[in-house]
C-alpha cells in the first residue's frame, strides 16, 4: 500500500501524544497522507492554538519533498540552494518537527507534524510517531 491508513495514521499521533506526555509538553500533531492531506490530528489540551496550523505545515512540508523540515532548514539559509522556500506552496516550515513517514520497504506514505514547544522536542515527538509505522 502507497498510503498511510487511518489505522497507522492514529497509532502515530498516540504515540506522539504518548511521547509528548513523557517530556511534559503540550503538543498539536498532524498526520497526513501520501497525498498531503490531513488524516489524522490531535491538538493536546493546552497546546498552543498558534501552533495548529505550524503541525500541518511542518507534515506537509516534510512530504512534498519527503525529508525532515529540519534538513530543509538547512539548504533554505540565505545563500543555500533552497533559499526563500518557505515562500512557496502557500507558505512551508523550514525548522524541525516534520518527518516523513515510510512503509516497511521504505515508500514515503504520509508525514508527521509536531509543533508546540521547543523544535527539538517538536523533532522528538515527530519521530516517536513515526517509528510506530516505518
Amino acid at each position: 500500500m502507497n498510503d498511510i491508513t487511518l489505522a497507522e495514521a492514529r497509532d502515530a499521533v498516540s504515540a506522539a501524544v504518548e511521547k509528548a506526555n513523557q517530556l511534559g509538553v503540550k503538543m498539536n500533531i498532524a498526520v497526513v497522507d501520501a497525498g498531503s492531506n490531513l488524516k489524522a490530528f490531535a491538538r493536546m489540551d493546552g497546546a498552543w492554538l498558534g501552533s495548529i496550523d505550524i503541525a500541518i505545515k511542518k507534515a506537509k512540508t516534510a512530504r512534498y519533498f519527503d525529508m525532515n523540515t529540519g534538513e530543509i532548514g538547512k539548504l533554505s539559509q540565505p545563500g543555500g540552494p533552497l533559499f526563500n522556500i518557505e515562500h512557496s506552496n502557500g507558505g512551508l516550515i523550514s525548522f524541525p518537527g516534520g518527518v516523513p513517514i515510510k512503509n516497511a520497504s521504505g515508500t514515503v506514505i504520509g508525514a508527521i507534524g509536531v509543533s508546540g514547544d521547543c523544535v527539538e522536542n517538536d523533532h522528538t515527538v515527530a519521530q516517536a510517531g513515526e517509528a510506530t509505522v516505518s
